[in-house]
């Protein structure tokens, strides 16, 4: 089988040819882990012809120790050495790649490899897994030449890899209990709602559980995703489903030099006032209906209809131009409205916004951040005369800014008492049927539906790219079917997935490949694993790994 897979993803027989990542973190969970035992087993195996090697869970190799120089000069002659990925789609049957294949241990001996470069060794791997959730960590290979093969190899990888499991459970329960150390203070002194997150751990204190319904709940659980893994005090104002704007202060818990995780205490800013609280009017340009849109909606609005200047910040794709060019229009639809944009204009860009606003006319400045020193002075001392009056009129201007501010002038910041937050889309999930039935309609598609199904796997979706993101979504999709109804299938590969972190190059390339061969076979998943070159056990493995909807 190993074979066999190995053709199917045309190795070279001839000579190995691994990738090579520049690049290994080796401050990982597995890494910290690994390296008391290795320091111990290589001191005893020094000079002798035996070889330890670990790699991550997607075969790259971290480490490399012990062996005389006759085995490492072979073994570079083969590039199995650190940062080198050693699986079977690219060096064929192999400890590593063979073991992570079958998702367990084995040995590889000689002429059992596949490449006939590889077949001067012999290779035992055994996996490592995390003890909590079961995920592959990495792979524990002893390499040594064929002719000192022995079946005592294997034994002794899988008990290099059982000790290393041991340190990463004696590492978690220590993190574990520092964190859980943290939450239990801030539960005693805060007397209010308090959360805990961990890599494998989220807790929710009785306050928290009482204080919020399950739609608050599960919305302060969404917005948690923006301090997690933070190694940083952080402080972030959220507005609920309900209408609670609350704030919430994340502080991290270290074991040593390790992070733990880290407890946020929550205090409600603005508690809703249903019964009394006035909705946004619908807007044209506009499109949202959830609690969190509907206020910043009615922010924008307040603001606009004082003609009080302002700053419209947050992620990029998040809509800030359009909702602060429709909030104004529908405010002062008799005033001309000039949107100005320093990346396209540079430095044409003071001229044009003093001619502007001596015509009269209202100004948005798009992507402030990326005004030069020169036009950011100059534009100081143009508003400045603005609001001394040296400029006749009452002229309203705006900024979009991305969440960091940290690059403008706080003299220029000081013109705008006003900062409205646009929510990213992954914080109103539920206005993404209108959103989609709106950016359809202004691409002027028409007679395209989307199943429950599949409009309900689309509000699933981290969008970290949000509106915008969307809208390349929605004409890939055309693009395939112009009428009719959507069906999961018919999705991009990149929506067909649900894991929430962030996928580097290659596994985003490896996620598409498996939903596209899915998608071929219509979803029998071991054609699509055999069309790939991979194990039942692997596609498997993966689908649940990337989160692919089948």
């Amino acid at each position: 089988m190993s074979w066999e897979r190995s053709q199917a993803s045309q190795v070279d027989v001839d000579r190995p040819a691994p990738k090579y990542f520049d690049r290994i973190d080796r401050e990982t969970t597995l890494m910290r882990a690994a390296r008391p035992v290795i320091d111990a087993l290589s001191s005893e195996l020094h000079n002798e012809p035996v070889c330890i090697i670990l790699t991550d869970a997607k075969g790259v190799v971290l480490d490399r120790r012990g062996g005389d120089p006759s085995l490492l000069r072979r073994l570079d002659s083969v590039d199995l050495a650190p940062g080198f990925q050693y699986v079977e789609s690219t060096v064929g049957t192999n400890g590593i790649g063979t073991a992570l294949e079958v998702g367990g241990p084995i040995q590889i001996d000689g002429a059992e490899h596949y490449n006939g470069k590889l077949r001067m060794f012999s290779c035992a791997g055994a996996t490592i897994t995390h003890p909590v959730t079961g995920g592959l960590l990495g792979v524990l290979d002893i390499t040594t030449q064929a002719k000192n093969s022995n079946t005592i190899l294997l034994s002794f990888a899988k008990l290099a890899a059982r000790r290393i499991h041991e340190r990463v459970v004696e590492e978690a329960n220590a993190l574990d209990h520092a964190l859980l150390s943290d939450y239990y203070a801030a539960c005693r002194h805060s007397g209010g709602p308090v959360l805990a997150l961990g890599d494998e751990v989220f807790m929710m204190n009785a306050y928290a559980q009482a204080r919020f319904d399950a739609i608050d709940q599960a919305a302060l659980i969404d917005r948690t995703r923006d301090a997690r893994g933070g190694t940083k005090p952080l402080v972030f104002i959220t507005d609920l489903p309900s209408g609670t704007t609350a704030r919430l202060a994340y502080r991290p818990t270290f074991l040593g030099d390790t992070l733990a995780g880290g407890v946020i205490q929550i205090k409600e800013q603005r508690a809703p006032v249903r019964s009394v609280a006035p909705r946004a009017p619908l807007i044209p340009g506009t499109t949202g209906t959830s609690a969190v849109w509907q206020h910043v909606t009615q922010e924008l609005l307040e603001a606009c209809s004082r003609s009080e200047w302002l700053i419209a910040d947050g992620e990029a794709g998040t809509g800030k131009l359009s909702m602060l060019r429709a909030v104004r229009r529908h405010v002062a639809p008799e005033r001309r409205l000039v949107v100005l944009d320093p990346e396209a204009m540079g430095d044409d860009l003071l001229t044009e916004a003093r001619a502007e606003l001596d015509s009269g006319a209202d100004l948005i400045i798009r992507r402030a951040h990326l005004l030069t020193r020169e036009v950011l002075d100059g534009l100081t001392e143009l508003l400045q005369n603005v609001r001394d009056g040296a400029i006749a009129g009452d002229a309203w201007v705006a900024l979009t800014l991305p969440a960091d501010r940290s690059e403008i002038a706080d003299e220029l910041l000081a013109f705008f008492p006003r900062t409205v937050e646009v929510p990213p889309l992954r914080h109103h999930v539920e206005d993404v049927p209108a959103l989609v039935r709106s950016l359809l309609a202004k691409a002027g598609i028409s007679g395209l539906t989307f199943s429950t199904a599949t409009m309900n796997q689309l509000m699933r979706l981290p969008w970290s790219g949000n509106i915008t993101h969307l809208r390349a979504v929605l004409t890939a999709v055309a693009r395939r079917r112009r009428s009719g109804v959507v069906e999961l299938a018919d999705l991009p590969p990149e929506c067909r997935a649900t894991t929430r972190r962030q996928l580097t190059p290659i596994e985003a390339l490896e996620r598409d490949a498996i939903v596209d061969a899915l998608s071929t076979y219509d979803g029998d998943k071991k054609a699509a694993a055999a069309a790939l070159g991979m194990s039942r056990a692997t596609i498997y493995r993966k689908i649940r790994e990337y989160g692919i909807v089948t």
